[in-house]
């Protein structure tokens, strides 16, 4: 939103009209020891042409994907946005209440809600889905703490080490104030190993919770893990890439009991970095286990369909004790953006995406594996993305200069895990082209041998 300063009178009108006579009058609650005694460390102000100016040279500095190619992922990717998203999401009845709290919502909104709800159960196969959530990261979290209310066991849940390194961050920080503890299984070889999986889920396990595909791109054993987990009387609560839906089998198909998601690749483009849209869908018998809220349908006295708020666990709206979270209720605008795209993609359209995912990154993954230097991290079955792993123990060097040439080519794996420190992360989308691909391997090429290509652009839209 735009800056507007405020003028002499402005400050006397407002002063006023609190009752006090000037702005040290008004901070003269604030204990003089707790006061600043010196000027504040900061530049002389900038007129308002020198300070749009100053930001512009600040935003000039960030590189985006507009000016190079994009093989970055790990939770956010550069997938195709069609036009019909933003044309629809951005009239002013949904952009400006993009994310209603208020429980008199209206119709409008609450059809969107309902409408998404639908699409994310059919999406996943589970019986209920709430209006969203925060994030990817918040919904794994909330979909563990749900599990924990439904089992009644709260000390202990069980993690593979290939789910995304923040979502565990995530847990981390729920648990250092409720006891809980995270038992990490190490997935050395890029999936987890179901025997030491077993060793460690027991009676006081309230879940298991696995990402498919994991962090690394590879495709884990879900059905084996969920059938660990339901043994014990756990449940499994599973974090899904939804685009790969489109190919794999369903989250309630594999018997996940959760199905919880990072809903960007649903038609938001990425926007910093978020936060976006979390996706919670579970089976109806959890339903009022269920954070958020969700909406429903019905008809009026009239006869004529309608919409309500079914349900609403979060605190500001019941009582504190009886809440399920106080995690934001949803985000309505990147739900609604999510919906439109589904609406829009369809089944068959969903299924063209991730086949094009599929066989671009497996072109990928030969092209850039055909040298001495570079191979594959795992040998497992993977979706969009896989991990590549750099002989000579350089990789941030070398991703530094890919970069140079224009090529976003992945991202380092030491920062998470130290024995990656010579690996790292590629996604390929189906907004890749063969000429970009081939492009990141003349690259990449050069670079292992030493040799100096320019930035590379080819955007050609050759078929793989």
């Amino acid at each position: 939103m735009p800056y507007f300063y405020n003028t002499s009178d402005d400050i006397a009108a407002m002063l006023q009209a609190i009752g006090v006579g000037s702005i040290d009058d008004l901070f003269a609650c604030v204990p003089d020891e707790l006061r600043l005694k010196r000027p504040l460390n900061v530049p002389p102000a900038l007129s308002e042409m020198e300070l749009a100016q100053h930001l512009a040279d600040l935003a000039a500095k960030n590189s985006h994907i507009g000016q190079k190619v994009c093989f970055l992922g790990g939770g956010a990717y550069d997938h195709f946005v069609p036009a019909v998203v933003d044309a629809l999401a951005g009239r002013g009845e949904f952009y400006t209440s993009y994310t209603p709290y208020q429980p008199e919502v209206s119709q409008g909104n609450l059809q969107v809600m309902f409408e998404y709800q639908t699409l994310i159960c059919e999406l996943t196969g589970m019986d209920v889905s709430n209006a969203s959530l925060y994030d990817g990261g918040s919904a794994a979290a909330e979909g563990v703490l749900l599990a924990m209310n439904v089992t009644g066991r709260h000390k202990k849940v069980v993690v593979a080490e290939s789910v995304h390194p923040h979502y565990r961050e995530i847990l981390q920080t729920y648990f250092a104030s409720i006891g809980a503890h995270l038992v990490t299984v190490p997935t050395p070889g890029g999936i987890v190993n179901t025997s030491e999986l077993a060793a460690v889920v027991d009676q006081e396990t309230a879940c298991v919770l696995l990402q498919h595909p994991n962090f690394f791109g590879c495709l884990e054993n879900v059905a084996a893990i969920a059938k660990i987990a339901h043994e014990a009387g756990a449940l499994l609560v599973q974090s899904f890439d939804p685009i790969s839906l489109g190919l794999l089998k369903r989250p309630g198909d594999l018997g996940a009991d959760v199905a919880v998601a990072e809903g960007q690749s649903l038609g938001t483009p990425l926007l910093y970095g978020g936060p976006y849209l979390g996706i919670m869908a579970c089976k109806e018998q959890f339903v009022r286990r269920m954070p958020g809220r969700i909406a429903g349908q019905t008809v009026d006295r009239r006869g004529r369909r309608c919409w309500v708020l079914t349900l609403q666990t979060r605190e500001q709206h019941i009582r504190r004790e009886k809440a399920t979270s106080n995690i934001c209720t949803n985000q309505g605008l990147f739900a609604l953006r999510a919906a439109i795209y589904l609406a829009q993609m369809g089944p068959q359209g969903l299924r063209e995406t991730a086949e094009l995912c599929l066989r671009k990154a497996h072109y990928a993954r030969q092209q850039l594996t055909a040298g001495r230097r570079l191979s594959l991290a795992f040998d497992q079955p993977t979706f969009k993305e896989f991990v590549i792993r750099d002989s000579d123990g350089r990789a941030g060097e070398l991703l530094a200069q890919a970069t140079d040439a224009g090529y976003l080519a992945g991202i380092p794996l030491g920062q998470w895990y130290p024995k990656l420190a010579d690996c790292f992360l590629v996604c390929v989308t189906e907004k890749r082209t063969k000429a970009e691909i081939d492009g990141l391997a003349e690259v990449l090429a050069a670079r292992q041998e030493g040799g100096v290509l320019r930035p590379n652009r080819r955007r050609a839209t050759t078929s793989i």
